[in-house]
């Protein structure tokens, strides 16, 4: 790594500069700019008379900084449900999955087959001793 042949002092290494309340609310921030409401323009009426009758706008009519996302093409503006309500469906369908669930495991049916039990293990069949023997009449190993 390359140095640079002037010391940096530490006076200039540890200043910060934070923003102040007065730098954030400051109304020439973008230049002037005279910015309206952010509303989509999806929610305008569509047979007024518009110059622009495609992106519902008049001549000289300042549009949006965020002009991608509140225009015309902009992403459909989802205002059918508001957060309760998509909680309460979530819910809704969380009690319905569980319930499910539930009738399932109540309903599923048994094991058809029973686990069957060898005299002695079949310890000579299986190899003899040390071999891993089977399971016994008496369900012991």
């Amino acid at each position: 790594m390359l140095r640079s042949p002037a010391p940096i002092s530490l006076a200039s290494r540890s200043q910060r500069r934070w923003l102040t309340q007065a730098d954030i609310d400051d109304p020439d921030m973008n230049g002037g700019y005279q910015n309206p409401p952010p509303i989509s323009r999806q929610h305008r009426d569509p047979y007024g008379d518009w110059w622009d009758k495609q992106e519902r706008r008049n001549f000289g009519e300042p549009i949006h900084e965020d002009n991608d996302i509140m225009g015309m093409f902009a992403p459909e503006d989802y205002n059918f449900y508001t957060t309760p309500q998509c909680f309460a469906l979530m819910g809704c369908f969380v009690a319905t999955f569980v319930a499910f669930l539930g009738v399932c495991s109540v309903t599923y049916p048994d094991r058809v087959a029973v686990d069957r039990g060898f005299e002695g293990g079949l310890d000579r069949e299986l190899g003899g001793e040390g071999a891993v023997l089977a399971r016994t009449e008496d369900g012991i190993d």
